[in-house]
């Protein structure tokens, strides 16, 4: 009931404001027919100055010319409003003139008192100049530039309805955007063409006035001489006065209400109101301004020039081009400010939501309480070194691995670590703090009190001492390492095991954006015929799976090229990769040249290739091998790989083409850094010196 009885209100007042609009239109109509008192000409002249300033004012303030889009009807309305007005105050004239100058109000004898001080020609060549000014300078400029801008607009029509199209179609914009922006053009297109005909009322007004001013001084002489037995003095006195007060009045408003519309149709594009506009682009240049106070105080010292007037206008100038950088500076920084708060408030709700708890970080590495207090002094080497270590990963092998998250996490041990990625746990240790790592390999523990251990990143034999003990150390030749040394290695070797995780779609979408026009080309050409776009992030994936770098992408996209139009199996495609890459794979995994390699026995070589089931094209489709022949393997592999890496050698095991997946399968679960080539993935000219043989 209440709702109801809320807009039934609405109804009425709004019907009422219709009503007394109607009312008002009438009356200005009445106006032009019926003789009204003097009085009431003094009311409407007031009204009608009062309606052309608020007009200007609305003019100046409003954001965009489309924002005062009932001009045109507004203009309409003041210019009849003035004409009526006129034609009242001639009957007035005409009809009581002989009567002195207050005949036709006071409002019109004030203004030819004012303006002509107490002499007609003055005031007769005062309104001829407003003539002037408002018909040849503004009406005329103002009308120019209506016309060029509706022209323009209209013949951007179909363009910009086109850019609207497209960016719905794109998904930049929603349809209901979209309808708003539709209505805007639509509401631009009608405001310009109406702003185009509206000015031909404001030129139309400064003509009618001219006209009604020159029959009224021309009237009133005949009528005052010939029926009110008049001077011809007396009457032209009288009448004049009369006239162009009348015409003062009338024209002012005009004046007003043209300037006004000259603002509109100038402002074009521009957003904001007139005086940001005009102030913030004419002192957004100080030295623009610096020049201009120097020129003025060059003419102040011109000989005849009053000084006081440039030095006072140069020093102003000078004063804003000095404040105007302090303004903007100050405007920036408080921008900033409240950007950066923004950012602040909206990253703290994202925290806190629920959404932020489902999210998890690519790579994370947790500590304890009482480790992250003794790396807490060395925070920034910590960040300084982790940054590091992602450039040298990006050169190494071809991508940028996400930026590690550090947190503190009073949930694990004080004196451990974790390193997670995707949210898993895939590592994590118990550090000793304060003590030294001492990286031992074969040779024997140091005579210093301590604790053997394992390495983490390696397995390898090591020592922990106290720190005390590093000069000792030193002067013996052997490699330690410090908590945070040892915390990153574990990271690295960690972030070595994990590339392939780490490798998002997205990242390979970016991999390939940075290649040549040609390669991406040719991307899309075989992602979209032979291969997807997630079976080529798979090839990638498979090869740094096994730490061969894909920093050669374009070399990459060339062998898939090759070789997709045949085959669709991914091991197939990268093991085809892997022999066009064999240059790069050799030179990474050779020292000095030299590429030590250690060789799959006779009987081994036999026994892989019997365990091969093929299909009736020769294929390689199942791979069958006897559990105990497994296990044997996984002995004698285990005794020669281990007495090589104990030496500290590093080398590559070779294999049959083949059966290479599938050592290098068995291998990675024994020792997972060695690499499996294949006989033809060595490349030409690379020295070879054998270690021996797994048999």
């Amino acid at each position: 009931m209440a709702i109801s009885e809320s807009i039934a209100a609405g109804t009425v007042a709004k019907n009422g404001r219709d009503v007394f609009f109607a009312i008002g239109i009438v009356i200005i109509l009445a106006v032009l027919f019926l003789p009204i008192p003097a009085f009431l000409i003094d009311i409407g002249l007031a009204f009608s100055i009062a309606l052309s300033v608020l007009i200007l004012m609305v003019a100046l303030w409003i954001q965009r010319p489309l924002d005062f889009s009932s001009f045109p009807t507004v203009l309409l309305i003041a210019t009849m409003l003035r004409l009526s007005l006129n034609i009242a105050t001639t009957r007035m004239i005409l009809s009581h003139g002989n009567e002195g100058t207050h005949a036709a109000g006071y409002v019109i004898a004030g203004f030819s008192r004012l303006v002509m001080a107490s002499d007609f020609v003055i005031g007769l060549i005062v309104f001829l100049i407003l003539i002037v000014v408002n018909f040849i300078v503004i009406t005329k400029g103002a009308t120019r530039i209506a016309e060029v801008g509706a022209r323009f607009t209209l013949d951007a029509i179909p363009g910009k309805q086109m850019s609207i199209d497209a960016d719905l179609s794109a998904g930049m914009i929603d349809e209901k955007t979209a309808q708003l922006r539709r209505r805007e053009l639509e509401e631009e297109s009608s405001f310009f063409g109406s702003m185009d005909g509206a000015s031909k009322f404001v030129r139309g007004d400064a003509i009618a006035g001219l006209i009604i001013t020159a029959i009224n001084i021309v009237g009133g002489i005949a009528i005052g001489y010939i029926r009110h037995d008049m001077g011809m003095g007396q009457a032209a006195d009288v009448f004049i006065k009369l006239s162009v007060g009348d015409g003062l009045v009338t024209q002012i408003p005009a004046l007003i209400v043209s300037l006004a519309a000259g603002l509109l149709v100038s402002k074009g594009g521009t957003r904001g109101s007139t005086n940001q506009a005009v102030f913030g682009q004419l002192g957004a240049h100080p030295r623009a301004l610096y020049v201009a106070a120097s020129l003025l105080v060059i003419l102040g010292l011109m000989p005849g020039l009053p000084l006081f007037p440039f030095f006072a206008l140069a020093g102003g100038m000078a004063g804003l081009g000095y404040i105007i950088p302090l303004r903007h500076n100050r405007a920036v920084a408080a921008a900033e400010a409240v950007k950066n708060q923004e950012k602040a408030n909206k990253a703290e709700e994202e925290k806190n939501s629920v959404k932020a708890s489902l999210a998890t970080a690519e790579i994370e590495l947790l500590i304890g309480k009482q480790l992250s207090t003794r790396l807490l002094v060395s925070h920034q080497e910590l960040v300084f070194r982790m940054g590091k270590m992602r450039k040298k990963f990006a050169t190494q092998y071809g991508f940028v691995v996400p930026e590690v998250r550090v947190a503190d996490d009073f949930a694990i041990p004080p004196k451990s670590y974790q390193i997670k990625v995707h949210g898993t746990v895939v590592a994590e240790y118990q550090m000793r703090v304060g003590e030294i790592m001492v990286l031992l390999g074969t040779r024997d523990v140091p005579e210093l009190p301590g604790e053997e251990i394992r390495e983490p990143a390696f397995g390898m034999r090591a020592f922990s001492v106290l720190e005390t003990f590093a000069e000792d150390l030193k002067r013996e030749n052997y490699t330690f390492a410090d908590n945070m040394s040892v915390l990153l290695t574990h990271l690295s070797e960690v972030i070595r095991n994990n590339l392939p995780q780490l490798l998002s779609y997205k990242d390979m979408k970016a991999l390939l954006e940075r290649q040549d026009p040609e390669y991406r080309k040719l991307a899309d050409e075989i992602c979209t015929t032979h291969i997807s776009y997630p079976g080529l992030q798979a090839v990638l994936k498979l090869l740094l799976a096994e730490r061969v770098s894909i920093r050669n992408l374009h070399l990459i996209i060339e062998a898939i090229a090759e070789i997709a139009p045949h085959v669709r199996r991914t091991e197939q495609i990268v093991e085809h990769v892997r022999i066009r890459m064999a240059q790069q794979i050799c030179g990474d995994l050779s020292e000095g040249g030299v590429l030590k390699v250690l060789r799959l026995g006779n009987r081994w070589d036999l026994a892989f290739h019997q365990s091969l089931k093929r299909d009736a094209k020769g294929e390689v489709r199942e791979f069958d091998i006897d559990p105990r022949q497994l296990e044997e393997f996984g002995q004698d592999a285990t005794k020669a790989i281990r007495k090589h890496l104990e030496a500290g050698e590093r080398f590559v095991l070779v294999t049959a083409p083949d059966a290479r997946p599938y050592v290098r399968m068995i291998i990675e679960r024994l020792f997972t850094t060695l690499p499996v080539l294949s006989h033809v993935e060595i490349a030409k000219g690379v020295e070879i010196k054998v270690l021996g043989t797994i048999s």
